[in-house]
C-alpha cells in the first residue's frame, strides 16, 4: 500500500517522542480540500479503529483508513530537507494532477 522512507520513519518518531502523552501511531489519510480537491493529512493517534489498515516500518506503527487506501496505493513518503525547507513528501504515482503551489492533487 504506502512506503515510509527510513528517513521519514526516524523523522516522525522523533517528532512522537517530544509529544505528551506520547502517541502510539501515526496516521496517513487524503482529505477533501485544496486546489485540486484532495490534500494529504497526517496526525498523531492514540487509538486503531477496527476498518484501519495497519502497518509498520522501523517500529513506527501506521494507520490509513479504509477510502485514504485507495487514493494512497503505492505512495511513498519521504522527509526532505533542503534550502527551502524541511517536510515531508509524498511520491504518489496515482496523481493524475496537481496544483500550483503542490499541496494538493486529483486522482
Amino acid at each position: 500500500m504506502i512506503n515510509l522512507t527510513p528517513v521519514a520513519a526516524g523523522k516522525v518518531k522523533e517528532i512522537m517522542s517530544m509529544q505528551s502523552p506520547a502517541p502510539t501511531a501515526l496516521r496517513v489519510a487524503v482529505v477533501g480540500g485544496g486546489c485540486s480537491g484532495f490534500q494529504y493529512h497526517m496526525a498523531f493517534e492514540t487509538q486503531t479503529n477496527e476498518t484501519d489498515h495497519v502497518l509498520e516500518f522501523d517500529g513506527l506503527k501506521v494507520l490509513v483508513d479504509q477510502m485514504s487506501s485507495m487514493y494512497l496505493d503505492g505512495v511513498e513518503i519521504d522527509y526532505i530537507e533542503t534550502l527551502e525547507g524541511a517536510g515531508f513528501k509524498f511520491n504518489n504515482p496515482n496523481v493524475k494532477s496537481t496544483c500550483g503551489c503542490g499541496s494538493s492533487f486529483s486522482a
